[in-house]
């Protein structure tokens, strides 16, 4: 049996960031943050809110719609850059929350590309441990909590969210198809977190400059994305022995809808099959391609036999892409 997807939930918080409170945060004209990077909103997680909290939401969408699905699940893997704590691991406390048995439950951090590595980690726990059948992959960021409101580069893109899936066991020819993961290291400036690990703690001076706080080059992250996904999509569907034309859906990381659009004219996807999600809900990171899957399953269900192709780009920098066969 082939590794499938099962179910897919996926979770946004209630509080909505309009582009007039960006404006009035970053000290630009709203008109700027909808030209620059054509979101509207985003949504930001409440005090008190932790990134376990949004990954549970999304996983109990997927147990509400499958009754019995809780006692199926053999692992768990949390794809996430804005963990509940330094440690343990943030699955672990997502276990305990949702009253899991006794599994594998562990973190991987591949920041806007964590959700589909995750996917290849749990293609790879099926195929090399007889034990494990149906893993669930969550993404979730809490991206509000590390933004630099003063910066409009940043503060204009980014919202909170989580979505999740359960992989499991598919026939033959459908589910997972090709996927492909590179990482470029020595690109690793172009955006991150500087403080709070051990190369520069998050002590009172790196506070004060604000260390504790998302940066990036959006210019060169702009190119690295023009340049590198539309050649992983290339590899993937070759790999699948697909064409572009044979996609159903394209399911991206929604790193900016602007970019997307652009990249869409490019290589000459039809944009009524490209789903948006960041322009009412903002760029979730991690959480960005299974909230955007959910959206389009909502908006349209799928259908047996329908080609999906996810595509994202993140920081390290990195991409993936995959191919699914919908069953």
């Amino acid at each position: 049996m082939s590794t499938g997807i099962l179910g897919v939930g996926g979770f946004v918080p209630d509080r909505v960031i309009g582009n007039d409170t960006i404006a009035a945060w970053a000290g630009v004209p709203q008109e700027w943050v909808l030209e620059r990077t054509g979101i509207h909103e985003r949504r930001y997680a409440g005090p008190g809110t932790a990134t376990s909290d949004l990954a549970v939401r999304a996983v109990r969408q997927i147990f509400a719609a499958r009754p019995g699905t809780a006692e199926l699940v053999d692992a768990l893997v949390l794809a996430t850059c804005t963990p509940d704590v330094p440690q343990p691991a943030t699955a672990a406390i997502v276990q305990s929350k949702l009253g899991l048995r006794t599994v594998p439950a562990f973190d991987v951090n591949a920041v806007c590309s964590g959700f589909l590595y995750g996917m290849a980690v749990a293609h790879g726990l099926r195929t090399a441990l007889p034990d494990i059948d149906h893993v669930l992959v969550v993404g979730a960021d809490i991206f509000s909590s590390i933004m630099n409101r003063a910066d409009r580069r940043t503060v204009s893109l980014f919202g909170d969210g989580a979505g999740a899936v359960l992989m499991g066991p598919v026939p033959d020819g459908y589910g997972l198809l090709a996927i492909r993961m590179i990482t470029d290291g020595e690109l690793h400036h172009l955006v991150g977190v500087p403080a709070g690990g051990t190369a520069l703690p998050l002590d009172r001076h790196a506070r004060e400059a604000g260390g504790h706080l998302l940066r990036m080059d959006g210019r060169a992250i702009a190119a690295y994305v023009r340049t590198t996904l539309p050649k992983l999509m290339e590899h993937v569907l070759a790999d699948a022995g697909l064409r572009l034309e044979d996609v159903d859906r394209f399911v991206f990381h929604q790193a900016n809808p602007r970019l997307l659009r652009s990249i869409a004219d490019d290589t000459g996807i039809d944009p009524g099959r490209m789903t948006l999600t960041a322009p009412a809900v903002g760029n979730t990171a991690g959480g960005s391609i299974p909230v955007t899957l959910s959206a389009t399953a909502r908006e349209r269900p799928l259908r047996t036999g329908e080609h999906l192709l996810f595509a994202s780009v993140g920081g390290g920098m990195n991409a993936a892409a995959a191919l699914v066969r919908w069953h």
